[in-house]
């Protein structure tokens, strides 16, 4: 008896062991990492600057056109509906003293692009923080989710044929993106090297590199609408969580064969006990 409870003891031990690992793999959301970048011209940027609580970031735009980055590559592969939490501190005072006028760029800045793609094509959507609707959303930065953008206008930049996207591109939502399939993924830099109609100077990738990142945080802008004039838009704690990767579900299969073999290894001798 002691041989044959000993096995039981093992084969609990294990089933619990296994169980903890897919729980793991089921409920820990991809958090993701982000690295700041140049768009386009000169901005500035700076690291833990001022009084405030750090570490932060400042993105100092000059002058329209300007562009810089904080990108994330962590969630390619996934869906618009996977987003789980799309967030970024900001920290500098954006009141009227800086002569940001309410619901202006500035004011409620910065924006996100989101890279998608069907597989072949590539096109940049985005929110536009201006816009009413996501103005309610600012709250010292942003904390959304899918819930929160699935409803919203989305706009669609950086390719001229939009005929692979749903409706042609035309009066989308996110929702709509997600419905269709779409996933988030960065061109690689042979794509955007090679380039194609549409493409423009302002895409989110590093200049020099091509380097391109499938959710980034975008400070400056084509026009001179999101100028932040020094001091910049100082912001921290930029992340990003998504359902989880699609390796949980190999692990769970992966867990749910090796309980199996277990309990084989297991059944064969305690049956003849």
């Amino acid at each position: 008896m002691n041989k044959l409870q000993n096995r039981l003891n093992f084969q609990k031990k294990v089933a619990m062991a296994l169980a903890g690992i897919v729980a793991i793999a089921i409920t820990a959301p991809a958090n993701a990492a982000f690295v700041d970048f140049i768009i386009r011209g000169t901005p500035e940027i700076n690291y833990d600057v001022g009084t405030y609580s750090t570490p932060n970031i400042e993105f100092v735009t000059s002058e329209g056109g300007e562009k810089a980055g904080l990108g994330s590559n962590d969630i390619n592969g996934k869906t618009i509906g996977d987003i789980l939490q799309l967030k970024i501190d900001r920290l500098d005072d954006r009141d009227d003293s800086r002569n940001y006028p309410v619901g202006s760029g500035p004011y409620v800045a910065p924006y996100f692009n989101i890279w998608i793609t069907d597989g072949t094509n590539y096109a940049v959507v985005a929110n536009e923080p201006s816009n009413g609707a996501f103005q309610s959303l600012y709250n010292n930065g942003y904390d959304l989710d899918y819930a929160d953008l699935s409803d919203k206008v989305a706009k669609i930049y950086e390719n001229a044929d939009k005929s692979w996207l749903p409706n042609n591109g035309v009066g989308l939502t996110f929702a709509d993106l997600n419905l269709a399939g779409l996933t988030i993924q960065a061109p690689s830099v042979a794509e955007l090297n090679a380039g194609w109609l549409g493409l423009g100077s302002g895409a989110p990738r590093e200049l020099g590199t091509n380097k391109a990142y499938g959710v980034t945080w975008v400070f400056g802008d084509t026009a001179s609408n999101y100028v932040s004039g020094d001091e910049g838009f100082v912001v921290a704690n930029a992340s990003l969580s998504a359902v989880p990767v699609p390796a949980a579900a190999w692990l769970f299969g992966s867990a749910l064969g090796l309980l199996g073999w277990v309990r084989r290894r297991t059944a064969s001798p305690l049956s003849a006990v």
